[in-house]
């Protein structure tokens, strides 16, 4: 109960006192939007690595917080299975006529919003799947520290429960899929790449999966036809297509990092 206790403990300190620290620092004002959101990015992926580096030191460095063997295979993966992630439910319902792309905009300064993308998809994944993860994973086992990390990624994006339960469903498996490829990897770079593909391509370029409301999208899609398929508000990460393609991809990744394993024995 000591260790239940103590663990805990150091979760929820993790947890507000990195919820603290965002709260007190704001993005400097900018008139370019770009630029206000790059660093409205920024500051709190900095939070998330001043408190993960507080804590790993407070282990006495035995914890390893951002695992990142591989870096350039492990970043082609990462965006390779993000191309596939995002690809595939965006196909599937133009395929049955859900979703269309009905024109374009001229986006000033893309690549700039993009690496904010990428800063908020770090951020992320260091929150969640960095000190916490690795802290928990160390003291119990994988699936508890897959459970809580997935807890907390589910409630930084609170707007699921007002959508339902579906939505809901979606972030949780969203967060198992990439805590698989974090293990199966040994790498917490995987993750974020095809994460940072699924929003980056997801939200940013085709417009179906939300971001901060200021996020410009490159194409104009119409999503039509039952909520259920093209998840409402929620746009994409609302839908039931997406929650199967989850599942079916968690299971495959799971049969697949099994067989390397046994294979290198």
């Amino acid at each position: 109960m000591k260790k239940l206790g103590f663990t805990i403990l150091k979760a929820l300190l993790f947890v507000i006192g990195w919820a603290l620290l965002v709260s007190v620092l704001a993005a400097p004002k900018n008139e370019n939007p770009a630029v206000w959101r790059f660093w409205a990015e920024l500051l709190p992926l900095l939070c998330t690595a001043a408190v993960s580096y507080c804590f790993w030191l407070a282990e006495k460095r035995k914890i390893c917080i951002f695992p990142s063997s591989n870096l350039i295979k492990n970043s082609v993966t990462g965006m390779a299975g993000g191309v596939i992630w995002v690809g595939i439910p965006f196909l599937f319902m133009a395929a049955i006529g859900a979703f269309r792309i009905t024109g374009h905009i001229d986006v000033r300064g893309l690549w700039l919003w993009l690496v904010s993308v990428l800063l908020n998809t770090i951020m992320q994944e260091l929150l969640v799947r960095g000190y916490l993860y690795q802290m928990i994973r160390t003291n119990y086992n994988v699936l508890a520290a897959a459970c809580v990390s997935s807890a907390v990624f589910t409630v930084l994006h609170g707007g699921a429960f007002e959508a339902g339960l579906i939505p809901v469903c979606n972030v949780l498996t969203m967060s198992f899929l990439m805590t698989i490829v974090l293990e199966g990897t040994k790498s917490l770079i995987t993750p974020i790449m095809m994460h940072f593909v699924w929003n980056g391509i997801g939200a940013v370029i085709l417009g179906g999966v939300s971001l901060a409301e200021d996020y410009p999208h490159v194409f104009m899609g119409v999503f039509e036809g039952s909520e259920i398929l093209t998840g409402g508000n929620c746009k994409m990460e609302g839908s039931i297509i997406v929650f199967f393609i989850n599942i079916l991809m968690m299971i495959g990744l799971l049969i697949y990092y099994r067989r390397s394993v046994y294979k290198s024995m």
